[in-house]
């Protein structure tokens, strides 16, 4: 099964500076996006170790058991990015946001803290896959909320676990069992918060509607639309956004 993936990352409409910061590695199967905060340069410096540190752990632990092996990856680089903000007072607080695959035959590996969100797209439908780590999704969680309600919530951007900001931190890890035209969506907040599931949708199945036959510049396009979309709806924050498809 071959994998075949775009990624892009964009500034949007409002802010002066971009804290997302992606990472695609065709030849070890390992696709990042982290959506940074913290203060003028903390967000854009904890989303680029994040996306540093992450690989480089995995790279060096390829034949250790991939649920651990991530986990402790994602738990290294919050290591570093709450040390680096212990030491540098301007970076006092930083944190980012991670969700990240890692294909390993026909298993993919997700890996995901705060609200970035790894989806899948099958059979032309769109699935959520990770689980946000924000203050609305535990109101999810307890039955307070209806998706739509989420949607609206003045709240829904307070997470409750971001990499780095605090010393230690709690790992989602799961697996799936890769299907040949699977279509893996990995995105900041900057496109799920802007662009409704259906619009994403829409949007994917229009580019990649016969998965099977998909070639990289169809790909490309559609990553960019998604931006396009993103934008036109206000660009209030960055957009990040990799696409996967396993052929």
């Amino acid at each position: 099964m071959a994998l075949i993936s775009s990624g892009l990352t964009d500034i949007g409409m409002k802010r002066t500076t971009n804290q997302d910061s992606i990472y695609l590695n065709p030849a070890k199967n390992i696709y990042i996006v982290a959506d940074g905060m913290g203060g003028h340069s903390g967000g854009d410096i904890a989303s680029s170790v994040a996306v540093t540190k992450i690989p480089e752990f995995l790279l060096a632990n390829l034949q250790a058991d991939p649920v651990n092996a991530l986990g402790e990856a994602i738990r290294y680089a919050n290591s570093i990015i709450h040390q680096r903000g212990a030491v540098e007072p301007q970076l006092k607080g930083m944190g980012t946001t991670v969700t990240s695959l890692y294909f390993k035959g026909d298993t993919v590996y997700v890996g995901n803290v705060g609200d970035s969100r790894t989806y899948l797209i099958n059979q032309h439908k769109l699935f959520q896959l990770s689980k946000d780590h924000s203050l609305v999704q535990e109101k999810l969680n307890l039955g307070i909320y209806s998706r739509q309600n989420a949607a609206d919530d003045p709240m829904k951007n307070v997470l409750i676990r971001t990499v780095g900001y605090e010393e230690n931190v709690d790992v989602d890890v799961f697996t799936y069992k890769v299907l040949r035209n699977d279509i893996f969506l990995l995105c900041s907040d900057g496109l799920h918060g802007k662009v409704s599931d259906s619009d994403i949708t829409f949007i994917i199945n229009k580019h990649l509607s016969d998965p099977k036959a998909v070639t990289k510049n169809e790909l490309n396009s559609a990553a960019a639309e998604l931006i396009k979309q993103a934008n036109a709806n206000g660009g209030q924050d960055n957009i990040s956004v990799v696409l996967v498809l396993a052929q």
